[in-house]
C-alpha cells in the first residue's frame, strides 16, 4: 500500500541546529533479475517523523556510488534528516535516460517506504553533486515523464517522483556546452564520459536542464540552491549563474551561492568552507521546510 501520511497528521519540523545521532544502513530498493540496487540510508535518532532528502553521486555519469555524498549526507542527517543515496544504473553499459529512471524509481520509492524510515514522504527533497546534480534536476523537472517513470513501482502506483526543492552542488546543469568546455580545456576524460552516456549530441541536448529551459518546456520547478566553487575547474561558474537566471525567467525559485577558491567537489572535504556548505544547505531546507508548512496549516 501506499505510505502517505493522511492530511490531519502535523506536518514535520526541522530546526538546523538540531543535533541527532545518526543510524547508517544498507537496503535493497530495486532489484530486476539477480540484479540489485541499495540505498544507503543516514536515520536521525530521534521521535521524527524528519523530512526525507534523495542524494543522487557524482562521478561524470560512469563511476562511483553511493557512499560519494557521505560527508555531507551524514552533516546533513546529523541536523534532523532522512537520506537516502542510491545507486543507479551507469554508463557507459547503461546510457542516458537509464540513470534517470533509476533516480525517479528510486524518488517514488523513497516516498513510498518513507515510514518505514521515520520520513515524512509529504517532505522529500533532492540532493545532487556534479553529474548527480544533472541526474536530480532533471528529474525533479521531468517527475511523470514516461521514459524515466518507465519503472513501475506495484506499491505505489500514484506515486510521482516530484521534489519539494533541489540542492545542486557543483552542477553539470549544461551537458552539451560543458562537453565543449572540455573539449576547449583539454579534458578529453571528460568528454568521453559525456559521449560514453549521452551516446549522441542530439541528447546532450534534449535531457539538457538549461536548455529544456531555453525551449520553454512546461516542467517542475522546485526550489533550488546551487552550490559552486570559484575555482572550479570541471565548469565554468558562467553555466551556474545562466542557468540561475534562466530558472528565475521561467518563474521558478533559484539561487547560487558561490564559495571563493574552492574546486570542484569541495563540499566533501574536510575544512571550513565544505562545513559552511552544508549550514547553507541546511537553512536553505529549514525555508523550504517553513514554507511547505505553512501550506498545510
Amino acid at each position: 500500500m501506499q505510505s502517505v501520511a493522511p492530511e490531519t497528521t502535523p506536518f514535520p519540523t526541522y530546526d538546523p541546529a538540531a543535533q541527532y545521532e545518526v543510524k547508517t544502513f544498507d537496503v535493497e530498493y530495486r532489484r530486476d533479475g539477480d540484479t540489485t540496487w541499495l540505498a544507503r540510508i543516514y536515520q536521525p535518532q530521534g521521535p521524527g517523523p524528519f523530512p526525507g532528502m534523495m542524494d543522487i553521486h557524482g562521478g561524470a555519469w560512469t563511476m562511483s556510488d553511493r557512499t560519494a555524498n557521505a560527508p555531507m549526507a551524514s552533516a546533513l542527517a546529523a541536523s534532523g534528516l532522512v537520506v537516502a543515496a542510491l545507486d543507479f544504473r551507469q554508463a557507459p553499459q547503461h546510457p542516458y535516460p537509464a540513470s534517470i529512471a533509476d533516480t525517479n524509481y528510486g524518488t517514488r520509492w523513497f516516498k513510498a517506504h518513507a515510514r518505514e524510515y521515520n520520513a515524512d514522504p509529504r517532505h522529500v527533497g533532492g540532493l545532487g553533486g556534479s553529474s548527480g546534480g544533472h541526474m536530480v534536476m532533471l528529474s525533479a523537472m521531468r517527475p511523470r515523464d514516461p521514459r524515466y517513470a518507465a519503472i513501475s513501482l506495484p506499491e505505489a502506483p500514484d506515486v510521482d517522483a516530484s521534489l519539494a526543492y533541489v540542492i545542486a552542488c557543483w552542477p553539470i546543469l549544461d551537458p552539451f556546452h560543458r562537453y565543449f568546455f572540455a573539449q576547449e580545456t583539454g579534458r578529453p576524460q571528460l568528454m568521453e564520459r559525456t559521449e560514453g552516456y549521452f551516446l549522441t549530441q542530439d541528447a546532450m541536448r534534449e535531457g539538457n536542464p538549461q536548455m529544456i529551459l531555453d525551449r520553454g518546456e512546461d516542467v517542475d520547478l522546485p526550489p533550488a540552491l546551487l552550490i559552486q566553487g570559484t575555482a572550479d575547474n570541471n565548469l565554468t561558474l558562467a553555466m551556474s549563474l545562466r542557468f540561475v537566471a534562466s530558472y528565475r525567467l521561467q518563474g521558478g525559485e533559484a539561487e547560487l551561492v558561490q564559495f571563493p577558491d574552492m574546486p570542484h567537489g569541495f563540499g566533501n572535504q574536510p575544512g571550513p568552507e565544505a562545513a559552511r556548505a552544508v549550514e547553507v544547505m541546511k537553512a536553505f531546507v529549514a525555508r523550504q521546510t517553513q514554507r511547505l508548512a505553512s501550506g498545510h496549516r
